[in-house]
């Protein structure tokens, strides 16, 4: 008797690691889950924007694509911001959602998803439902090759709930199960034998590290090239760069490029190359009209991103895997003999206030921090003064949401800690942010993730007033929320939580969390407004 499409698509998850899933079951998705079998982990989360979070920040920190069930359309719709995050985090996510039985979808039955491949369509690199029981391994093998293919994203399969009952068609499945896909294209060498010789020849080469320097596992290559150059590094603006590309402990790192078009330009002035590795060029926001480059600077881009290369404003762009490039420019390039660029100085300790500033908990934190430690942050109003006081040192260290959305961080903190379990996380997060996703801390309560979760509590969107003020928009509704008690609604998820006032308890405090091998949230009052270092 030949298997079932059911039985021949969990072998094919097997045979590519998939076996931890992350999900929010509806009755389209019973048919799948039935007899899960115990090989496999099941990690629910208890809505589908907080189960592509967690599946968002597992993915990233595990480096290999990642399993995610929803619920048919009303799932997928709940899903959409967070997808819209993963496309951005370049995430290789493997998203299925249910579909009702094929015999009741032409009368749009209840849970139809009457056009299903369309909705998630601008969130994926691809999107599909199989036009047969018999193709659902086959579309899932294709999903797992085209989400972990540069550039990574997340991909979506909408499967019929009767079509795991199926009987497989052994001739399509089993060449699928097994085969494998190679992602990693190598750059033109001409072009990077170029691009060796133009560094070699400028007087003053800048490099600006992304985060596909990490992701491709380039990161002591970027410091080795860097220190052979003496090139000052720059990381790319925060507000959209995911990962660290280069240590920010570093003596030649520089700082985050602003992320605005004419100060990015004012940033580099004096440079005459501008190496972009692993970015686009450039996430801007707000919009401050200017040249792109200083007056006699060249760009070069080294991406694996075709759609970046395409859409930079400036500049050359070598294509293919980012580490390979590197790598290739290691070998080739001459060493310096112009001397390394000063170091940026040591951050400042923050005066005293009541209450303290975002820097003075960033400094709190970069006190107890273990060298091994990650963290997500999700306060947008302090992500600077997060970076620039802790300055962390080690690849994956670090990821936040490229794409701007809230509601990343606690789920994603959460997905990073289940794929890490190893290296302790802190996920720093604003009160505002907290709520987009709150309901997160009852997935680390009851999977035991040993995560510590830090709230900064100012009682306000402080970015928006920020922008406000940049815009001269002032009035604008809806920037105040006060009353959000974050250690109350942990306390009701069953989550070890407690505030603190003040350097010194907050200090203490993380020291106990990040120490306990237990779920744990921390919340401190902090003086609102932006804190930029």
């Amino acid at each position: 008797m030949a298997p079932s499409v059911r039985d021949a698509s969990y072998e094919l998850l097997r045979e590519h690691g998939l076996t931890t899933v992350f999900g929010n079951p509806g009755s389209t998705e019973l048919p799948f889950l039935s007899a899960f079998p115990p090989d496999f982990r099941y990690v629910l989360g208890l809505q589908e924007a907080i189960v592509v979070g967690m599946a968002d920040g597992y993915a990233q920190a595990s480096g290999r694509p990642t399993l995610v069930n929803l619920h048919t359309a009303p799932g997928v719709g709940n899903a959409m911001g967070a997808l819209f995050n993963a496309r951005e985090n370049k995430s290789p996510l493997v998203v299925t959602a249910g579909q009702q039985v094929r015999a009741m979808m032409t009368i749009e039955a209840l849970l139809t998803n009457r056009d299903a491949t369309t909705l998630p369509r601008p969130v994926t690199k691809w999107s599909y439902e199989p036009p047969r029981p018999q193709d659902v391994p086959a579309a899932l093998a294709r999903a797992f090759h085209v989400s972990a293919t540069s550039p990574r994203g997340p991909v979506f399969v909408s499967i019929p709930m009767d079509d795991w009952s199926a009987e497989a068609d052994e001739q399509v499945s089993r060449p699928v199960t097994g085969r494998r896909v190679d992602g990693r294209t190598a750059p033109d060498p001409a072009a990077l034998a170029e691009l060796a010789r133009r560094l070699g020849a400028a007087s003053n080469p800048v490099l600006v590290a992304g985060p596909d320097i990490d992701a491709s596992g380039a990161w002591d290559t970027a410091v080795a090239l860097a220190e052979r150059c003496r090139l000052p590094v720059w990381s790319t603006p925060a507000s959209g760069s995911g990962r660290l590309g280069f240590p920010e402990n570093h003596p030649q790192f520089q700082g985050t490029l602003p992320p605005a078009i004419a100060p990015v330009a004012q940033t580099l002035e004096g440079h005459d190359l501008v190496l972009v590795a692993g970015a686009a060029v450039f996430t801007y926001y707000p919009y401050i009209a200017g040249p792109f480059l200083p007056d006699g600077a060249a760009l070069v881009q080294l991406t694996s991103d075709p759609d970046e290369a395409a859409r930079a404003p400036v500049g050359d762009a070598i294509l293919g895997d980012v580490a390979l490039a590197l790598s290739g420019l290691l070998e080739q390039v001459p060493a310096a003999d112009r001397p390394a660029p000063p170091s940026r100085p040591d951050p400042e300790p923050p005066p005293d206030s009541d209450p303290i500033t975002a820097t003075a908990a960033a400094a709190a934190l970069a006190e107890v921090f273990p060298d091994n430690g990650i963290i997500v942050n999700e306060a947008p109003s302090s992500v600077l003064a997060f970076r620039n006081q802790v300055r962390l040192g080690r690849s994956g260290s670090y990821f936040f949401g490229a794409g701007g959305g809230l509601g990343y961080g606690l789920p994603a903190a959460i997905g990073v800690q289940l794929a890490q379990p190893e290296r302790p996380v802190v996920g720093v997060i604003g009160d505002g942010s907290m709520q987009y996703a709150i309901a997160a801390l009852w997935s680390a309560v009851a999977y035991e993730v040993p995560l510590t979760v830090l709230v900064l509590r100012n009682e306000e969107y402080a970015i928006l007033k920020w922008f406000a003020e940049f815009e001269g928009e002032m009035g604008a509704p809806g920037l105040d929320v006060a009353g959000l008690d974050s250690v109350a609604i942990a306390s009701g998820y069953g989550m070890r939580a407690r505030r603190v006032e003040g350097s010194g308890e907050l200090r203490s405090a993380l020291a106990d969390a990040i120490s306990s091998g237990t779920p744990e949230l921390i919340e401190v009052r902090i003086a609102p407004g932006m804190s930029l270092g």
